[in-house]
């Protein structure tokens, strides 16, 4: 029998069975080269996520090494949506890896229309007020340091600081980097490269859609070349001064084809498409480069520079050299209440060098000055010898070691003892129905360390303490004759930031909303009402009541609300003329406030030290630098 029942009863030889194996193999191939196609065509591929491991850095690439080997019939839509999926995957990795930076937050909105959502994943949202205005408070990061900095006024000319073209809050996400590049703002001198990568953006645009007109194969074909010819130029060339001779005909050249395509009658659709492609593709990478930029802004800022570490480790290692030296030097106006007694929480060995001295250049008594300078372990040695080897007119100077006295008086937590806190602090206010005016500004308090003063200075009545990012102008003395009224402290108040927008923090503590916040920097202290009122208990109190309420677990995220509400009614206001904030943060200071002012603080991030600070404000600060001291030269500090 022949037919089916052969097959049915005896199996194929092997030479069919291969021929049928091949069959199905090359009509499964026939079929997928018919869906792929489809599948491009319909948009299917959009809806499957990449995942984007491997891929380049697309965004870090400058925009003419990208289109070194492009073919423009090639450059379609999906390969263009795949590299803004590489793009968000490349952010997200960024911000995943990205160190951790002493950036404390709190927003507040006092419209419940204006509330504003910043892109950062320790963004917390606040409770509203009773005024139905919301509060928004973005948890701070732990410090890598030990000190934080801070601020207390700020110019009129920097509210409502925004980013260039689209109108955001640019202070609010990336911080003062926006200060300071808008300051810093270069004009644009290449005008031929710019125009350039326009007129290619433009020809890439339409290329498309006229390399599909059989009808105009010769335009396409020129156009092409144009633009084979253009990315070539720009892979070598980034300014005008690179380019080849010659350059203004290749451009007009360009142009003018643009022109021809342009009369062309095409679907104006696949146009404007791709033209928004681009602008996607070229607005992510412009936002990458301006988060690249702010991160290595706040990188910069706060990091010790390379010349204040090699002098503090030559300090060090010449400390241990001489040891021959009697530097253990006690004194009795150490103790002596009858003396001024200023206090100086600091890492830092030039800045507490430029306090302590401009302090003693105005004082009409150094003699009766006493500066207690407190310093981490890691410092000490290095501050104790500086501080050794120069001097300070007749004032007197004593260094001392927290971690002595932690391990003196069994301190719960050393290692988290930070030395001052800052916190940027944004506030949107509206002046005209939807328009909303954002003041930034960065707000300094005591640090945990602080609260044990009682403890460090049992034997004293009353300090001044000091920041070491101030510079003083004029006598202090008549500081200790201020009658505090029986307050704790004296300080310089903030109003911009009052108590009652911080109610979701404080919950139904009793306390007066109007109350306005107040400024580190410059601090009179009375031990003695410290002491009566039991402030260091009470603060450590209301640092726990504050964290159950927010369930925030970092001691520097919740310290603001429960500091100043830790001292609220116990704050006696100092004039304005003793203390002006803003110099590390606002290029806009006036002179003449300048010239009035007692004290300045260099309050924000541009902190005088770093290369990144102020100009125009330097030279207050470098005034006081002790400039004939040899390791100074040696590790090169002085410009």
């Amino acid at each position: 029998m022949k037919g089916g029942g052969v097959s049915s009863t005896y199996p194929l030889p092997p030479s069919k069975r291969r021929w049928r194996g091949l069959a199905v193999a090359v009509f499964g191939l026939v079929v997928l080269s018919m869906l792929v196609p489809l599948v491009f065509l319909l948009g299917i591929h959009n809806g499957f996520q990449s995942t984007g491991f491997g891929s380049e850095d697309r965004s870090s690439t400058p925009s003419h090494k990208k289109y070194e080997n492009y073919d423009p019939v090639e450059q379609d839509v999906p390969q263009i949506e795949s590299e803004v999926d590489k793009s968000t995957h490349l952010d997200n990795l960024m911000e995943r890896l990205k160190p951790t930076l002493p950036k404390d937050v709190i927003t507040i909105a006092n419209d419940a229309a204006n509330k504003t959502v910043r892109n950062d994943p320790l963004q917390v949202p606040v409770k509203p007020k009773t005024d139905s205005s919301p509060v928004q408070k973005e948890v701070p990061k732990p410090p890598p340091q030990e000190k934080q900095k801070g601020m207390s006024q700020v110019t009129e000319h920097d509210k409502g600081a925004t980013s260039d073209e689209t109108g955001k809050p640019c202070q609010l996400e990336f911080g003062s980097y926006c200060l300071w590049r808008k300051e810093h703002k270069e004009v644009m001198k290449d005008r031929v490269v710019k125009q350039m990568k326009d007129d290619l953006f433009v020809a890439r645009a339409y290329f498309p859609s006229i390399a599909k007109l059989t009808s105009h194969d010769k335009m396409s074909r020129e156009l092409k070349q144009n633009i084979q010819e253009f990315e070539k130029i720009l892979s070598e060339s980034s300014t005008d001064a690179d380019l080849p001779s010659h350059m203004e005909k290749r451009l007009q050249k360009m142009e003018a084809i643009i022109r021809k395509v342009k009369s062309v009658i095409l679907d104006c659709n696949n146009v404007d498409k791709k033209l928004r492609q681009i602008l996607d593709l070229t607005e992510d990478e412009a936002h990458f480069h301006m988060s690249q930029s702010a991160f290595l802004y706040q990188l910069a800022v706060q990091t010790m520079p390379k010349s204040l570490h090699c002098l503090s480790m030559r300090l060090t290692v010449e400390y241990f050299k001489a040891q021959s030296l009697d530097m253990d030097i006690s004194s009795d106006k150490y103790v002596n209440p009858l003396l001024q007694h200023y206090v100086i929480f600091s890492n830092n060995i030039l800045a507490s060098s430029v306090v302590i001295n401009s302090t003693v250049m105005h004082a009409k008594e150094s003699g009766k000055q006493v500066f207690h300078v407190l310093t981490s372990g890691q410092n000490y040695y290095a501050m104790k010898l500086w501080f050794f080897r120069n001097s300070y007119k007749e004032a007197t100077i004593q260094i001392m070691k927290i971690e002595d006295f932690n391990q003196e008086h069994d301190v719960a937590n050393p290692g988290h003892q930070s030395l001052s806190n800052e916190y940027r602090v944004s506030v949107h206010r509206v002046s005209k129905p939807q328009t909303t005016q954002m003041d930034t500004n960065y707000i300094s308090v005591f640090g945990e360390t602080h609260f044990l003063l009682p403890q460090f200075f049992p034997d004293l009545k009353r300090v001044v303490v000091l920041g070491d990012d101030i510079v003083v102008k004029e006598d202090l003395s008549p500081l200790w004759s201020i009658n505090m009224e029986g307050k704790v402290i004296g300080a310089s108040y903030f109003c911009s930031l009052k108590l009652g927008q911080l109610k979701s923090y404080l919950g139904e503590e009793d306390f007066y909303e109007g109350s306005c916040s107040w400024m580190s920097g410059l601090n009179l202290v009375d031990l003695v009402k410290w002491k009566e009122r039991n402030i260091t208990q009470k603060y450590h109190k209301l640092l726990q009541v504050v964290k159950q309420r927010t369930k925030i677990t970092s001691v520097n995220g919740v310290a603001l609300p429960a500091i100043l509400l830790t001292f609220e009614g116990l704050v006696h206001p100092l004039e304005d003329s003793w203390l002006l904030s803003g110099l590390g943060q606002s290029f806009k200071v006036e002179a003449q406030a300048i010239e009035k002012a007692a004290v300045l603080h260099y309050n924000g991030l541009m902190k005088p030290w770093l290369e990144l600070g102020i100009p125009q404000y330097k030279a207050y600060w470098k005034k006081f630098l002790v400039r004939d001291d040899l390791f100074m030269s040696q590790c090169n500090v002085n410009p």
